[in-house]
């Protein structure tokens, strides 16, 4: 039977007027009123009141998504971004347990990420990057089991990549460019099923692809691959041709060496070859040349032989947050 469109007006009305009756529960309200007494002018001008999900004739907080669990209202999403927000990381944000998103991107944010950030175990979107985090990245953000996308490029962090981040079975995303991160990679992301794309570049990390891609099952839906700008030696292992859905691999400005593998020519969406600034020797099979989908090759500063040209016209890549985002 098909519903009104009047009935169906009447019954959100109802929804929204239950929800406008129901307390935030405690824990929440305590919460961010202690973050609002620690941020700047920018965000507290917007935040009027003591309930964040509003109170009566007060609306939620600028930023503030809140949703209701039985008799009580609980915030779910935070986001606030670009406010030029400076201090440490604020700790009572890992009491506001119902987080889906939280979205601190693109302040002045410093000091470590502290490890209690592995209580909000309904998190799926971490978005920190373009703050001033420095110290390691906690481990415990391996235990955010339902985690689709982590930002956290752009930042101060240093030490190891975690391997803990391993995981996160749902992780769609990983952005941990431009940091100071060193060491390996570890080959046990190769177990994240659901891994689109990976960036690492603009890093001090070491070792070579030969470790990092192990086996012919890891990465199965990975699509872009960025280990550019970073110490990477040892050669392109043909083992690369398993990733049968990879469209972009960024490998310049590192330490390789050897022949290009003619294999690599077999990855049948391949769009961007990034090879330049390396010591690759050789000639580059003419599979590349022929790919359909290859639009740029870039080669330079490399001792392939004479002549060996590259395709299309390089550019640098720029992926805008939106593509990735859902």
């Amino acid at each position: 039977m098909a519903i009104s469109p009047s009935f169906a007006s009447i019954w959100c009305f109802l929804l929204l007027l239950s929800l406008a009756h129901c307390k935030t529960v405690k824990r929440d309200v305590k919460a961010l009123n202690e973050i609002k007494a620690s941020l700047g002018w920018r965000v507290v001008y917007a935040w009027v009141g003591d309930d964040p999900c509003g109170d009566g004739d007060l609306p939620p907080w600028s930023g503030v998504t809140c949703s209701q669990q039985g008799d009580y209202r609980v915030v779910t999403e935070l986001e606030v971004y670009a406010v030029s927000i400076v201090g440490p990381f604020p700790t009572a944000v890992t009491n506001l347990l119902d987080l889906t998103r939280l979205d601190l991107h693109n302040n002045k944010l410093t000091g470590p990420i502290p490890p209690q950030i592995g209580r909000l175990k309904h998190l799926r979107i971490l978005n920190l990057r373009w703050n001033k985090l420095q110290d390691v990245i906690p481990p415990e953000i391996g235990e955010l089991k339902k985690l689709t996308h982590l930002y956290l490029s752009f930042n101060n962090f240093k030490g190891e990549i975690p391997v803990e981040l391993a995981n996160l079975p749902e992780l769609r995303y990983l952005y941990l460019h431009e940091n100071h991160l060193t060491g390996r990679i570890p080959p046990e992301l190769g177990n994240l099923k659901n891994l689109r794309h990976l960036d690492v570049g603009n890093n001090h990390l070491t070792g070579t692809l030969r470790d990092f891609i192990r086996s012919g099952d890891g990465f199965p839906l990975l699509r872009n691959l960025y280990l550019n700008n970073n110490q990477l030696s040892g050669g392109l292992p043909e083992q690369l041709a398993n990733l049968t859905n990879l469209e972009i691999l960024y490998l310049s400005y590192n330490k390789m060496i050897g022949a290009v593998p003619p294999k690599l020519a077999q990855i049948p969406r391949l769009t961007y070859l990034y090879l330049d600034h390396n010591s690759f020797i050789g000639r580059i099979a003419d599979g590349f040349y022929k790919h359909p989908f290859l639009k740029e090759l870039y080669i330079e500063g490399n001792q392939f032989r004479s002549g060996t040209k590259s395709k299309g016209t390089h550019k640098v890549l720029e992926l805008t947050d939106t593509e990735f985002l859902f």
